[in-house]
């Protein structure tokens, strides 16, 4: 059940299974509610996991005990079933239900008892385009491992019991590398947690997820991925730029910007025509935009540069290929961006001064220049 309350310093009461229960409760705890859990088994005899660390630990009582379970639950704010045996559920639901304490049950399935990774797709970077699958994921999480391109503005409030943790990477900067990721998702899998590697975009559009998929499964963890919407189309989307359109582009072709494109490369996007869409690629659009040139591609195509797509800052800056390189040095054009070239990119002037969207955009250059 999917649950949207604010829990700081409120009672929250979890009856379950103990793995099931230990897990919701450390979700809760995150979120700074009182925590009471409720278990068949008393404390560990071991040291208790620091994750839930402030998490009162009481002995479950007796289905027929009345008294006891009242005890528990009349102070509550929130009761959540985790997993109890059906009887002592029903009972809980049905005490919940006369003393109208909201009450919530977590269903548990066989992988609740062991770690696991989810490999979410965040989109551009704007949080309302998570999809609903993807809230779901960081809803259960434990714990969040983001990338800076991941929406994080309010990740506090979309994964409110998860721990969160910062392993972006800026370009030609890697303070955590990839394998070291891949190292710290495994070891907490391992320790019982649910994983979630936020990603901006779509993890298999330029975002390594296809390797943390194979050292997942190579270490015997679970992992599935969720999609997430790719910035390749959703961005120049936002400028207006539709990266095919009937009659101007029926191919569209992303192009990874981080490392130098061979000149087959270039003589293949020049001869197929259509839009290319380029990600990673400001460092490098110098040299880009002078092979393709150099391949054939008409000096005089159109082209557009989107900046922080979907943010308030979003910035589009078009002109022809030729001159772009001069023109995004003048008007300061920085990463992230996302660069159009093709017949498409000129829908993006037709949203400056026009409509509902004119506020959203800035013609920033002359491409008759």
């Amino acid at each position: 059940m999917l649950l949207d309350l604010d829990v700081q310093d409120r009672r929250v009461v979890i009856f379950g299974e103990p793995a099931a229960a230990a897990s919701t409760a450390r979700r809760f705890a995150r979120a700074r509610a009182r925590v009471r859990l409720v278990c068949a088994e008393p404390a560990d005899p071991a040291p208790p996991d620091d994750s839930i660390a402030g998490v009162c630990r009481l002995a479950q009582p007796e289905v027929q005990d009345t008294a006891g379970l009242l005890k528990l639950l009349a102070p509550a704010w929130l009761v959540v079933t985790a997993g109890p045996p059906d009887e002592l559920s029903d009972r809980v639901r049905v005490l919940c239900h006369r003393l109208k304490i909201v009450h919530t049950h977590h269903t548990v399935g066989p992988t609740d008892k062991r770690g696991r990774v989810v490999l979410v797709g965040g989109g551009p970077g704007a949080s309302r385009l998570l999809t609903i699958e993807a809230c779901e994921a960081l809803l259960d999480a434990d714990v969040v491992f983001y990338d800076r391109l991941a929406p994080t503005d309010d990740l506090d409030r979309l994964a409110p019991g998860a721990e969160l943790v910062d392993v972006g990477k800026l370009p030609y900067h890697h303070p955590t590398s990839q394998h070291r990721i891949e190292e710290l998702i495994i070891e907490r899998a391992r320790r019982g947690q649910v994983v979630v590697r936020l990603k901006g975009g779509d993890p298999f559009v330029f975002g390594r997820g296809g390797e943390e998929v194979r050292a997942c499964r190579a270490a015997g963890v679970e992992v599935r991925v969720v999609p997430g919407v790719t910035s390749a189309v959703s961005v120049p989307a936002a400028a207006g730029i539709p990266v095919t359109h009937r009659g101007i582009s029926r191919t569209f072709t992303v192009v990874s910007g981080h490392l130098p494109l061979s000149g087959a490369e270039l003589e293949s996007l020049a001869r197929l025509g259509g839009t290319v869409v380029i990600l990673m690629g400001m460092a490098g659009l110098t040299q880009t935009v002078t092979g393709l040139v150099a391949a054939g591609l008409s000096a005089a195509t159109p082209a557009a540069v989107v900046e922080r797509g979907f943010s308030d800052s979003q910035r589009t800056t078009t002109g022809r290929l030729a001159d772009l390189p001069e023109l995004v040095g003048r008007v300061g054009v920085t990463s992230p961006a996302v660069v159009v070239i093709g017949d498409v990119a000129a829908f993006a002037a037709e949203q400056v001064g026009s409509g509902p969207l004119a506020s959203q955009y800035s013609l920033l250059a002359d491409p008759g220049r």
